[in-house]
């Protein structure tokens, strides 16, 4: 079933394989780019008001769980480099059903983060440059797309200079953060640390608000799992996915952590000037020329990233889909510089769709925003199940290995069922979790019928890691 990315059909022919068009410095960029969205410049503020400084225990947590399902993933997928990543790992191990279900599951996620994104850049540089929101959305659409239609290393390059701005406003952040706290900047009305107690204690809301704060915490750092399909269409994708790994701890810590903890030192966490994001807040603290333009543009060059990222992610599943007989063959046809085209413009079309479902029927796009809110839990969860399927009874992997084989794997699985458990618990989340359910509901049966129709084989785990001898390639059609 595995089928490695090859070199692309001759000039103006048309094939089935992805190239290896992805450079390594691109690759690190993308690895380290996934993890930081509008989510923590803007977003985080929700945490924050949700748990008060105690957020840094949601957020320790969340990275705790990321960086578990990331060791999982990697595990797999430094053995298998594959452009439906986890979906093919599900396939092979769990079933047909269930790389059909949770492709389709993590395809939808991301069509549905095309408009979040573009609305959100919309909204920013229509106020700057007085244009109805949409065009700057529909416009901004129409560039990403644009470039991803012409060759992979487009979106390479486009998303690793959207990185490399994003890791300097963060690094300006942390330098600022620093001397704040010590008091070293002139003029700033923020310094020390005495906001993490002085406005009602540590954890003013209690405990249930701490895991309140998790689930926005979790959301945030969604996109970390990327680097394991884009490394596909590099050179040497498996020493590219074992670096992105093994980083992902640094970067999760310095980051996220290391913003979170200026934030909520800096800043009451029950200030309403959080309500313009937490980066916003600090730096207007710090009396910082300028913060809110500063901040425009860093959130705009944000969502870019994750739209430019969404168009080519939500690709490579449905084209990953369609080379295993589960999406419309088309989607699997690639152009002569092997880029799925029509798995593009399909994933934007639908994008686009839901950009004007925004602005013409709102509680539909609502309600389509929330039929994605569980899943990426719902993905977490499925890296754990595949991954413990995989690992029983086989060697122990040599480069990249979850710790604590099968304790850590277990709890994960345990500790993701408890969090969903708490979604349904909390009325904020329940509409998420149900809408959620319900479309994996559905997934799952055709996942089954179709596996029963077509007489797919029992999984069987992953097949031996390359260079062993194995059996002659089978692809559903």
């Amino acid at each position: 079933m595995h089928q490695r990315s090859s070199p692309a059909p001759p000039s103006g022919a048309h094939g089935t394989a992805l190239t290896q068009g992805l450079k390594g410095r691109q690759i690190t960029m993308i690895s380290i780019g996934g993890v930081i969205g509008a989510g923590l410049f803007v977003g985080s503020s929700t945490a924050v008001a949700a748990a008060g400084p105690a957020v840094l225990i949601s957020f320790l947590l969340a990275a705790a769980l990321v960086v578990l399902v990331m060791q999982m993933l990697g595990e797999m997928a430094v053995a298998h480099p594959d452009t439906g990543s986890f979906s093919t790992y599900a396939d092979r191990a769990l079933g047909r059903w269930a790389g059909f279900s949770i492709g389709w599951l993590y395809w939808w996620f991301y069509i549905l983060v095309i408009p979040i994104e573009a609305i959100a850049a919309g909204e920013v540089l229509g106020g700057l440059f007085a244009l109805p929101s949409w065009i700057p959305a529909l416009a901004l659409i129409a560039v990403l797309a644009g470039s991803n239609l012409l060759a992979v290393r487009n979106y390479g390059e486009f998303e690793y200079w959207f990185a490399l701005l994003k890791v300097i406003a963060i690094v300006a952040f942390l330098v600022l953060g620093v001397l704040a706290v010590l008091g070293l900047l002139p003029g700033s009305d923020a310094h020390g640390v005495s906001h993490l107690w002085s406005e009602g204690g540590f954890a003013p809301k209690g405990g249930m608000a701490v895991l309140a704060g998790l689930l926005t915490a979790m959301f945030s750092f969604q996109g970390s799992e990327i680097v394991t399909i884009a490394a596909a269409e590099s050179e040497e994708p498996r020493k590219n996915i074992k670096k992105a790994v093994r980083a992902v701890v640094w970067r999760l810590g310095l980051f996220y952590i290391g913003s979170i903890f200026f934030v909520v030192a800096l800043v009451p966490w029950n200030s309403d000037a959080l309500a313009d994001g937490s980066y916003q807040a600090v730096l207007d603290r710090m009396d910082i020329p300028g913060a809110g333009r500063i901040m425009d543009v860093v959130l705009v060059v944000a969502v870019s990233s994750c739209l430019n990222s969404a168009i080519y992610t939500a690709s490579r599943m449905a084209f990953s889909l369609a080379r295993r007989g589960d999406a419309p063959a088309a989607f699997a046809v690639t152009s002569a510089s092997g880029v799925p085209r029509t798995a593009v413009l399909a994933s934007t079309v639908i994008g686009v769709a839901a950009v004007i479902a925004n602005y013409l029927l709102p509680k539909v796009f609502t309600y389509l925003i929330a039929s994605s809110g569980a899943i990426a839990l719902m993905m977490y969860l499925v890296f754990a199940l595949t991954q413990y399927a995989t690992r029983r009874g086989q060697p122990r992997p040599s480069d990249v290995r979850i710790w604590g084989f099968p304790y850590l794997t277990l709890a994960t699985i345990a500790f993701i069922a408890g969090v969903l458990v708490l979604m349904a618990v909390l009325p904020g989340h329940r509409l998420e979790l149900w809408l959620s359910l319900g479309l994996a509901a559905v997934l799952v049966g055709v996942g089954v019928v179709r596996q029963r129709r077509s007489g797919t084989r029992p999984p069987a785990g992953l097949p031996a890691p390359a260079g062993t001898p194995a059996p002659a390639e089978t692809v559903r059609r």
